[in-house]
């Protein structure tokens, strides 16, 4: 008989914020890109809500973890919309 898979977090569906928590000596840079990751797994266009959920949840961490700065920036940085260049972009109008 298998070990039961435990549900599915929402706001951490494939545990990469949880298991970053584990690792003894993560790095900045591991974190950046489990964040990345972590980001792209979480459903809807603003990943701010579960950041903020995540960071309630991970309070009481070491201050020092490296994820709760990944964190932390992930808040403050906006989504950028609309256009990021194309043929409009590189010929004048006229």
């Amino acid at each position: 008989m298998s070990p039961e898979k435990p549900a599915a977090d929402p706001i951490d569906p494939k545990g990469l914020i949880r298991e970053s928590f584990r690792i003894d000596g993560i790095t900045d840079g591991e974190c950046r890109s489990i964040f990345v990751d972590w980001a792209l797994s979480v459903s809807g266009a603003d990943p701010r809500e579960a950041i903020t959920a995540l960071l309630a949840r991970y309070a009481d961490a070491p201050a020092a973890h490296p994820m709760l700065a990944v964190l932390r920036a992930g808040l403050d940085a906006s989504p950028k919309g609309g256009r990021r260049g194309g043929r409009a972009a590189r010929v004048a109008q006229g």
